[in-house]
């Protein structure tokens, strides 16, 4: 069954086109929103599917040029900012928490 869902939180948001990844992300922005950040890093993390694809992926858009971390692509220039990706298909939720983590918290380029 295809569904389209989008949610937005403080530093996250969500586009879903299934049920796949919906537990999974659900408990990757809990954990997103745990993230311990100072006011000058300024992110935004989205989840999002693609059709025909059961993979997850995640973009990490940072204000500042940061440096990649391990496994992640970028970065790209978009109006919002600096971003990074990232597809995910076989790791644990708590896995993929940790390589968004090492993105966010990336150093700068």
């Amino acid at each position: 069954m295809i569904k389209k869902t989008s949610v937005r939180h403080a530093n996250s948001h969500h586009a879903l086109l299934t049920d796949a990844w919906t537990m999974n992300v659900q408990k990757l922005e809990r954990g997103i929103g745990e993230f311990v950040t100072p006011p000058s890093l300024q992110y935004h993390v989205s989840l999002f599917e693609m059709t025909d694809d059961g993979t997850l992926h995640v973009n990490v858009t940072h204000r500042q040029e940061m440096k990649p971390a391990k496994g992640w692509s970028g970065p790209g220039v978009s109006a919002n900012g600096f971003v990074h990706n990232r597809r995910f298909d076989a790791m644990s939720t708590e896995e993929i928490l940790r390589a968004i983590r090492e993105m966010v918290f990336a150093a700068p380029a």
